[in-house]
């Protein structure tokens, strides 16, 4: 009888242990590590590179505690994943609400090349703020 639940026991933290793995694998939030993919269809001004087209933006906090370049935009190839760095830089944060989806904030409003002032990668409650140069 012992034995049967012990086994139960082993086979329940077994079942939770692999729902916590899988959640947290599908996450795009962790405690150092923030990061999106996103499609830009048209050209944007970050910092000082035109991007466009399929990107992977990650956000690492332990640079920024650094004082590092802590944002990286990465040319991202669907189905075979980031490829070269496009820009990187050291963002100003700012702390806001949490948002269910990555939103960007741009400035521009008539034709022409439009320029990223911020972001937020869904999941966190805190800004990036895009330096100009």
């Amino acid at each position: 009888m012992r034995s049967r639940i012990t086994v139960g026991v082993v086979i329940l933290v077994g079942i939770i242990s692999a729902g916590t793995v899988a959640a947290r694998v599908n996450s795009n939030v962790d405690i150092d590590r923030q990061w999106t993919v996103t499609n830009f269809p048209d050209p944007v001004l970050v910092k000082d590179t035109i991007v466009m087209g399929p990107v992977l933006i990650v956000h690492d906090s332990a640079k920024m505690a650094k004082g590092e370049a802590c944002t990286t935009f990465y040319r991202f190839k669907p189905g075979v994943g980031p490829q070269e760095v496009l820009v990187s830089f050291h963002c100003r944060p700012r702390q806001g609400y949490m948002v269910d989806e990555t939103t960007f904030t741009l400035e521009g409003n008539g034709p022409g090349c439009k320029r990223l002032i911020e972001y937020q990668i869904s999941g966190d409650a805190e800004a990036h703020g895009v330096p100009s140069k």
